[in-house]
């Protein structure tokens, strides 16, 4: 349950950080947060680039964890949950993205003159500048100075502290090349050969790599950019003067009042004072109905007016508003790691570690050893794999004595490990899933709740609030001897208006939609737990509205024909209201709870996928059970009169038989919630759900949960399939790369075709993950 008391922490903070590469650095990151004595726990996404942490002490300064991470070489800085940071960091990743682009672009032409080096060798060309030894020298040289300079501090910075990184690997792949070429050209009698090609083709696919990585991780974070374009960045404020000003949002303060015109977008969270529109609130909750807005309702910030003016009243600005709120959640949520991430991070712990003891190991083994036994394969790399026979001895990628045989194989190992895929493999997944859940309203508070939630075999719905809208409605009616219905309306709307009981309300909802006008009441008297009585303009008779019981007390005529009916108005497990005028009854109204519009598709969606369903609620016994009947639940299934308590203990023992959900939206459903495997609160609920549930469906749409559910086992089979992937392209690649089927086949990688499969194993991770995309 750890992973589940962080996801709810209060304490949480998010950073931003820089300068990480692969699942090393992820490693290395984690290390130096979770050293912090204020830090309780940290976790860290590779793709967004940052990290989630739980204070133990939440004002204590972060300056000292910042310096630290920054000093380590991971540029730090806290992100303040603000629409804007979104924004402004999309424009940083496309400036990351550019600058990778200007950087490939120069090793790309380098890589152009050093093919014509070779071209014009093998065609015989007399160029003897192109040709030339001390040429490729320049060009290798330009390269790790040039394009490859950011990826050689990055890869010794990192070395130097302990924490070797991709960076390490192809630094130490291309820096010792290099200076083995350069050995060679200035003493040519040590016999050793040249490599100057390999430091300049190496940087090209690496940063080709990295520029399509890039571009692809980017299309990861699409859905939260799309969320943070919801917020305007401009409003229009009203003045005293009734002045309107168009102002930064930033300027706006709690209490002023903003002009919103059709067309426009919510900039705030704001209160309807004045002007009756539709509001179009699909972008942040999934309903596809628009929200009458008129006076006294709340509005969210993002979500935009379709027909006519309103004004506002700012009540929530900045990382206060709903919007903001949303944005947090997804990217808190992408932060937190799933599980199953547990075993790769072990790996690129270490990966780097091993990956460069066995480069070690392959080069000593194939210069002192290796070639002694199989003298044949120094034939075998001069015809070479993938090698071309016209380039000339001392560029060409063929080994022609055992040292130079041992350093290709060795700088092969190094450029062809990828720790890149291993850390990319579940926040890619974990980053598209949580974001393309939060563009269709569904919150996921975390990478371990996205695989909890693909874990699921059993579900408790609550009643009230989820399966049904958790408003009485008036849904039937019954009238003594022709008595009028409206009048029937009017009588009890009127003595009901100062009423907060939810049957009265019902009755004054069913008034308001007749369009009756409802009359002042007067020697109103309340009942508790009876009903109300009380009197109105041209109405001598005393009016009595209230429970049957409490009608036949108070002496009100009830004949068998009264009975009868309200015998068959039991029946129908619904709450009855009956409405007296003196001593005789009017007749009844049916007031019951009605179910969700999609209740029954979404609860046969669940059946029909396998999973085991339960109906838990506080109510009477006849209203669950008919409720529960109507949708398909077997007795066995169902409880009734449930107390807090007694749902949690319900809970606990099905526990025993697999992963158990709970969703619900009310205060009293909170400990079962917290308790559950899944907890998932409706959007329409009390706060208090909502920050005990794992999962948060916004809006009133029932049937997002299906869909939810479904999308967290996709991401768990993408999430799987990575995993899958990553590991089993080093454990196959690495061996090949190590000379394994050189004896047997004659296979031999070049390092520059094991850069190019290194890049290529972090894009497909990346491309996988994308296609994860709901259409």
């Amino acid at each position: 349950m750890s992973n589940k008391k962080i996801a709810q922490s209060k304490n949480s903070i998010l950073i931003e950080i820089d300068g990480m590469k692969c699942g090393s650095c992820v490693q290395a990151v984690e290390k130096i947060l979770n050293s912090d004595p204020n830090v309780n726990h940290a976790s860290v996404n590779l793709v967004t680039k940052t990290a989630v942490i739980e204070l133990i002490e939440a004002n204590k300064p972060l300056n000292e964890l910042l310096n630290s991470l920054i000093s380590k070489g991971f540029p730090s800085k806290k992100r303040d949950h603000e629409t804007t940071d979104i924004i402004e960091l999309d424009q940083k990743g496309n400036e990351n993205l550019w600058t990778k682009w200007r950087q490939l672009i120069i090793a790309t032409g380098l890589l152009i003159f050093s093919g014509m080096g070779h071209l014009v060798e093998g065609q015989q060309i007399s160029i003897p500048i192109i040709g030339s030894l001390p040429f490729h020298a320049s060009l290798a040289t330009f390269s790790l100075l040039g394009p490859g300079r950011s990826i050689l501090k990055s890869g010794f910075q990192s070395a130097l502290i302990f924490t070797p990184t991709m960076d390490t690997l192809v630094s130490l792949g291309v820096t010792s090349a290099y200076l083995a070429s350069i050995i060679a050209l200035i003493w040519p009698q040590v016999g050793w050969p040249c490599f100057f090609n390999e430091p300049v083709m190496l940087l090209g696919f690496v940063l080709l790599g990295r520029f399509l990585e890039e571009r692809a991780r980017l299309n990861t974070g699409t859905a939260l950019k799309e969320l943070a374009k919801l917020q305007p960045q401009t409003a229009n404020l009203i003045l005293d003067n009734h002045e309107i000003r168009e102002i930064r949002i930033g300027a706006l303060k709690p209490g002023e009042k903003i002009q919103l015109l059709a067309g426009d977008r919510v900039p705030v969270d704001g209160l309807v004072l004045k002007g009756s529109s539709a509001i179009d609130i699909s972008s942040l909750t999934g309903e596809s109905l628009p929200l009458e807005a008129s006076p006294g309702v709340e509005l969210p910030s993002g979500s935009l007016n379709l027909e006519s003016t309103i004004i506002l009243e700012v009540q929530k600005i900045g990382s206060e508003t709903a919007l903001a709120k949303i944005i947090s959640m997804v990217e808190e949520a992408q932060a937190r790691k799933a599980p199953i991430q547990g075993l790769a991070d072990k790996v690129a712990g270490i990966f780097c570690y091993g990956v460069t003891t066995l480069s070690l190991i392959t080069f000593l083994f194939w210069w002192k050893l290796g070639t002694k036994i199989w003298p044949e394969v120094l034939e075998v790399s001069n015809r070479g794999f993938m090698q071309s026979h016209h380039l000339h001895n001392h560029l060409m990628n063929t080994a022609q004595t055992p040292i130079g045989l041992s350093f290709q194989l060795s700088i092969a190992v190094l450029v062809v490990a990828c720790p890149c895929a291993l850390g990319l493999a579940t926040p890619t997944v974990i980053t598209v899933a949580s974001g393309e859940a939060a563009k269709r309203g569904w919150l996921f508070k975390g990478g371990d709740v996205i695989e909890m939630a693909s874990k699921i075999s059993q579900i408790i719905f609550d009643k009230t609030g989820t399966l049904t809208i958790g408003r009485p409605l008036v849904v039937g009616s019954w009238e003594n001897n022709h008595s009028d219905k409206n009048y029937m309306l009017l009588l009890a709307g009127s003595i009901e208006q100062d009423s907060r009981h939810p049957l009265a309300q019902a009755i004054i909802q069913k008034a308001h939609e007749q369009e009756i006008q409802l009359k002042q009441p007067s020697s109103v008297t309340t009942f508790p737990g009876k009903g109300i009585a009380g009197k109105i303009d041209n109405e001598d008779e005393l009016i009595r509205v209230g429970t049957p019981e409490w009608i036949i007390n108070e002496g009100i005529e009830w004949d068998e024909i009264i009975e009868r009916n309200f015998r068959l108005s039991q029946n129908k497990a619904q709450s009855i209201v009956a409405v007296a005028v003196g001593r005789k009854l009017l007749g009844f109204f049916l007031i019951d709870d009605q179910l969700r519009k999609d209740a029954f598709l979404s609860i046969e969606k669940l059946r029909s996928r396998g999973f085991a369903l339960n109906l838990f609620s506080g109510d009477r016994d006849s209203a669950v059970l008919n409720l529960g009947k109507k949708l398909g639940f077997h007795e066995k299934q169902i409880g009734w009169q449930m107390l807090p308590s007694d749902k949690l203990n319900k809970l606990n023992a099905l526990k025993n038989k697999g992963f158990v959900a709970m969703i619900g939206d009310g205060i009293n459903d909170a400990p079962a919630l917290a308790a559950a495997d899944l907890g998932v609160a409706i959007g329409t609920g009390t706060q208090i759900a909502q920050d005990s549930a794992d999962l948060v469906l916004l809006g009133e749409n029932l049937e997002s949960l299906p869909n939810a559910l479904q999308l967290s086992k996709k991401a768990m089979q993408k999430i799987k399939q990575n995993l899958a992937w990553a590991f089993g392209y080093n454990l196959i690649a690495l061996p090949i790369a190590a000379g394994l089927l050189l004896p047997s086949s004659g296979l031999l990688l070049s390092p520059p075709i094991a850069a190019l499969l290194m890049a290529l194993s972090s894009i497909s991770v990346v491309f996988n993950a994308l296609s994860l995309k709901l259409k």
